[in-house]
Formats: structure tokens, sequence, C-alpha cells
């Protein structure tokens, strides 16, 4: 509260401690794509056994963050590569570059690169580096994967109330219920597994995990992820934007210009595309089929309750045809149509 404090008069100057999150991103064998931020913040705890008022509280650290702008920051590979890059204003940092060596030589079984972090700005005397090195990692498909899945969290895994009157339960499930408490919809884990496994059972396939929440959720969403065993894979969320933020919007959606980016870094692979009726995925979803027809093997929609946004859904997939796309209400439809078709054994 003394940080926030200082920082309202202006008083806020020299850093104490630095955490540097990196967030799980993908690559290929020559092509590096890291994203994560540069914070005076101490690490989040999210405990199983948290009661109530420290959920608040992780709630309220995960949005009162001090980013820490033009913060230089080296990303060290396995072969010793380095890689130097500078944060924005918000603390962000992105690392887009081609590579000469083979990176696939240094990956674990599963696809996973391990890389190091360094903070190599300015340092005050009460400055704290809280890890050293950080740790990041990223995921380089296999060249055998047989597709690749692309999936919207909010209200397709996880049950979000995004069509809930004025978002009521959107604010509580987000930001007042314990990560470990959050239920996934009913069997979309094991779906998500088997589509991992595809029909070789090598859990070759890459799953990739979008969502329009903003990076500040990160840790939450990807401690759910993992405690409910969901395919381990790169998550790709969005700035947090407040009413005063004078910067450019994109041109593009968050969700639109993730799914192509990846699209075009795997040209050999073909995806499934997963979301939900409740906001902008149908639209999304067809644009990029109707992009790129020969890239998207099928949508799977989970359909929501909410009468007016289901008529215009399926306004928009009466007459579309260039893609199967299903509206399902349970999982269990989405497994016997990746079956019917070959996906999944």
């Amino acid at each position: 509260m003394i940080k926030r404090i200082k920082k309202l008069f202006g008083r806020y100057k020299n850093f104490e401690q630095i955490l540097i999150t990196p967030y799980r991103s993908y690559a290929t064998s020559h092509h590096l794509y890291i994203l994560g931020r540069v914070l005076d913040n101490k690490p989040l705890e999210i405990k199983q056994e948290q009661n109530f008022l420290n959920t608040i509280k992780n709630t309220y650290k995960q949005f009162d963050s001090f980013e820490i702008p033009q913060a230089e920051v080296e990303v060290k590979l396995p072969d010793s590569t380095s890689f130097f890059t500078v944060t924005n204003e918000e603390g962000y940092f992105t690392i887009d570059v081609n590579t000469k060596e083979n990176l696939c030589n240094y990956t674990n079984s599963n696809g996973w690169l391990n890389y190091e972090l360094f903070y190599r700005g300015k340092m005050y005397p009460q400055t704290v580096l809280l890890e050293n090195p950080f740790r990041g990692e990223l995921l380089i498909p296999d060249s055998k994967a047989e597709y690749g899945v692309i999936s919207d969290i909010d209200d397709t895994i996880l049950h979000t109330g995004v069509t809930s009157f004025l978002k009521w339960r959107l604010l509580k499930n987000s930001l007042f219920t314990n990560a470990y408490k959050r239920i996934p919809l009913k069997g979309a884990s094991a779906l998500y597994q088997k589509l991992a496994a595809g029909t070789q059972n090598s859990g070759r396939n890459p799953v990739f995990y979008l969502s329009n929440s903003p990076w500040n959720l990160y840790e939450y969403l990807k401690l759910f992820l993992d405690h409910h065993q969901f395919p381990k894979g790169p998550i790709l969320l969005r700035n947090f934007r407040t009413p005063f933020d004078r910067s450019l919007k994109p041109e593009k959606p968050h969700k639109q210009k993730e799914i192509i980016n990846i699209l075009k870094t795997y040209p050999q692979l073909k995806f499934i595309l997963i979301g939900d009726s409740g906001e902008h995925d149908a639209s999304i979803y067809t644009d990029i089929a109707a992009q790129y027809p020969d890239k998207i093997l099928a949508i799977y929609l989970r359909s929501v309750k909410h009468k007016g946004r289901m008529q215009r859904v399926q306004s928009i997939l009466d007459n579309f045809k260039t893609t199967p796309v299903l509206l399902v209400n349970t999982s269990l439809e989405a497994e016997e149509h990746a079956r019917s078709q070959g996906y999944i054994n």
C-alpha cells in the first residue's frame, strides 16, 4: 500500500525487487517467440486451502502490479546463445527472432525447450533479484504431430459466466474464487488429452490456449490448467487496457491475431479450433477457416444458455460450408465427432 501511495504522488522511483515472469509460448526449430513481463512484485502464492480473505488478497495482488519499463533482459538458450530485449512502458517484452541453431536439439521428450532469463538493467542498493536466473519454457511441436488444437479458455473449458447479467458471475468466478476450486466443464480435460494423444497415442499434438483475460491472470489460469491435468501448452492472453489507455488499439481482435500467427508459424500443421458461442468465437473462427480453408479440420463451439446469442451464432453458421462446425452441449459430442473423423481413437 505504501508503494502504491508513493507511485500515486510520483515518489516511487527506485524499485525494491525484480520479478521476471516468462509466459509459456511456442517456437519452431529455428524461430523463437518469447513473451514475458518484468515487475517490482513478489511472486503470486495461490494455496489450495486458502481462505476467502487470502483469495481476495491474491486477486488484488494480480492487478496491483508495479511494472518496470525500459528494463534490459537477456534470454540465454541451452547452447549459450543469448538474445537481448527491453521492456515497454507496461513492463512487457517480446523476442521474435530466427536462430541458426536447431532448437530441437535441446528440447525434452515432450518438446519443451527450457531457457534462462537474466535482468541486466539498473540496480539500486535496496533492489533484490527474486531469482537468478529466472527460467522459462516454450513448446516446439513434434514433426510427427498429426494436427494441433487451438482452444479458447473462457466458457470453453472453464465456466466463467460471461453471458450473465452485468457479467456478475464472470467477476465472481474470475476474481473471488480460488483457482484450485474452479471446476472445469465436464469432460473437457479428458477430451483435450485425447486430442493431444491423437490416433498415435503419443501426446505429440500441440494444444494452444487463448483467452481475452489479461496477462495479470496468467499464473491463475496456468495453475488451473495444470491442476486439472489439461495437456501442457502455450497460454496466450492479452494486455489489460484501462479506460485511460491512449495507446493504439490492435487492428485485429486478440484471438484472431494469435490464431493467424500460430497458423503461419506451423504451415505443415492443420488445426482443430475450439471455442464457445457466448462471445465472438463463431465469427472469428469461421472468418479464419474461410481465409485458411486447408488449415482448419473442424470447429467445435460449446453452446451457452443464452437465446439471443445462440440465434446470432446460428445465423453465422447456417450458410457456412467451408469447414465442419459443430455446436456441442457436452465434451462427449465433440469427442464422438473427432472419433468419427479419425482424429482420435
